[in-house]
């Protein structure tokens, strides 16, 4: 006996924006693979089924269509298609799927899934470390350097060439860097990548194999920390205080040393120059590589911004690496390394393989926005606008919040770190302020090692007046529903 077909498990929606071809194709595919249509049943003909669910005969012929080319449906000449006979496994995996979404991964896989991070929540702009004020950026200038590429770029820009960066714009940072920054290097030095965190990543695995040491800040940045764990290094803690780096006890067999010397992340110190000639003297004597992290060296307050520890290296070991998530916006995914010259001519075979290479047509725009001052005027503009807000910030803080947490005041950075009283968990304040959509970050998040400091790191950058007043009043409540 013939079995009726399920014409009632079949609902089209036209107020949907998916089509209704496409309906059609996905109910039919499920009643195949749940078997509720049995191998060899004949469906309907495209007219039939047309009439039955009142749509036009062409959206059956090509959802029709659609399931032979996938092997749903095997076409017949003159005839009704019919059914294929499935694997099993292919009814239940649907099902299944669940049930193996735990196995699979690699022993590397299980240590990169369960390294911590911290991405914050959209419109929670108080207290997120280290997020520039996007409101501020030029867009009207950018979306006419971006539209102005665009519009005249040829094919040099849509290809997958210069995987190093695109020539104009390593030389527009070799000059801003050696100008501003005081790193000595040439075009050829600088790659560009997108965003530190990949340059982390791509550093990790060229110079570093599973069981080498690496002297790692601590507090320090967890997004690099995370990129040598993942590649199957140890970290061994250097330790950072508000008197600076200790260095008394380096570690013999490091392979790589890890730094943010302008403006420490997180504590937001800077390293004095015979610190800097002292962790260049140990990297000499362990014949180890250096990695700067320059992320925030930009912005200081007091004074001229700290030449780079680059410039004072004269071996080749340092590897400068920064970003211009704090100086423009997060979201462009831009960032660079200067390379020793013993690293950087091999380096497009690296990009290559890792894919780890930057959209070309924002390079170009990003080159045109350095060569022609645009980023020059839009950071001294930013200096003077952080300069305010970081004044009224530590005002408001001691206003709303003496008594429940202690400033460390530095003069670099657009965040800063808050010392919590004694007794309480920065992690469940933390928690408590997401719920009340504020945005911190537990300074104990920082720590490998040992017992870490309970305190909370704070941006103030991308906050006006009353959204910093509004913020406090809410991280006082969070701190006092933590203390409970």
């Amino acid at each position: 006996m013939r079995q009726a077909f399920p014409l009632d498990a079949l609902t089209l929606d036209r107020a949907q924006d998916e089509s209704l071809h496409r309906q059609l194709y996905r109910a039919l595919s499920a009643l195949i693979k749940d078997r509720v249509l049995p191998p060899g049943a004949g469906l309907p003909s495209t007219r039939a089924l047309a009439a039955d669910l009142g749509v036009a005969r062409n959206t059956v012929v090509a959802a029709y269509d659609q399931l032979i080319t996938e092997g749903y449906l095997l076409n017949r000449c003159g005839a009704r298609p019919v059914v294929v006979d499935l694997p099993v496994g292919a009814a239940t995996f649907a099902r299944s799927a669940s049930t193996s979404a735990g196995r699979g991964l690699s022993l590397r896989g299980e240590v990169i899934m369960s390294q911590p991070v911290h991405h914050g929540v959209p419109g929670q702009f108080a207290f997120h470390p280290g997020m520039p004020d996007a409101r501020s950026f030029p867009f009207n200038v950018w979306s006419r350097l971006l539209a102005r590429r665009a519009n005249f770029a040829g094919e040099t820009l849509f290809g997958t060439y210069h995987v190093a960066g695109l020539p104009a714009l390593r030389k527009a940072v070799a000059v801003y860097l050696r100008t501003a920054r005081g790193v000595r290097c040439t075009a050829d030095q600088i790659v560009i990548t997108t965003g530190a965190q990949a340059a982390f990543d791509l550093l990790a695995r060229l110079l570093l194999d599973p069981g080498d040491c690496v002297w790692m800040e601590e507090p320090g940045y967890f997004g690099a920390q995370s990129a040598f764990v993942a590649a199957g290094a140890k970290l061994a803690p250097l330790r950072v205080g508000l008197d600076g780096w200790q260095m008394d006890q380096p570690p013999h067999s490091a392979r790589l040393f890890f730094v943010t010397p302008a403006c420490q992340h997180p504590l937001g110190v800077t390293m004095r120059m015979e610190q800097r000639l002292r962790l260049l003297e140990i990297a000499e004597h362990s014949n180890a590589w250096v990695i700067e992290d320059d992320f925030d060296g930009e912005y200081r307050f007091q004074g001229q911004p700290i030449p780079a520890m680059q410039g004072s290296d004269q071996s080749g070991r340092v590897i400068y690496v920064g970003t211009f998530a704090k100086i423009l916006f997060p979201a462009l995914r831009l960032g660079f390394m200067v390379l020793p010259p013993e690293l950087h001519e091999r380096i497009p075979h690296a990009l290559s393989t890792t894919g780890q290479f930057a959209p070309l047509l924002l390079q170009a725009a990003l080159a045109d926005f350095i060569t022609e001052g645009h980023m020059t005027r839009h950071l001294k503009r930013m200096r003077r606008i952080y300069a305010a807000r970081r004044q009224r910030f530590h005002e408001l803080t001691e206003m709303n919040l003496g008594g429940r947490l202690t400033l460390i005041s530095r003069e670099a950075g657009i965040q800063v770190v808050a010392l919590l009283r004694e007794g309480l968990d920065d992690r469940r304040v933390a928690e408590e302020a997401r719920r009340l959509g504020i945005n911190v970050l537990p300074l104990s998040k920082h720590y490998r090692h040992g017992h870490p400091e309970q305190g909370l790191v704070l941006g103030y950058a991308a906050c006006d007046e009353s959204q910093t007043e509004h913020g406090l009043r809410k991280l006082r409540e969070a701190i006092d529903r933590s203390a409970e």
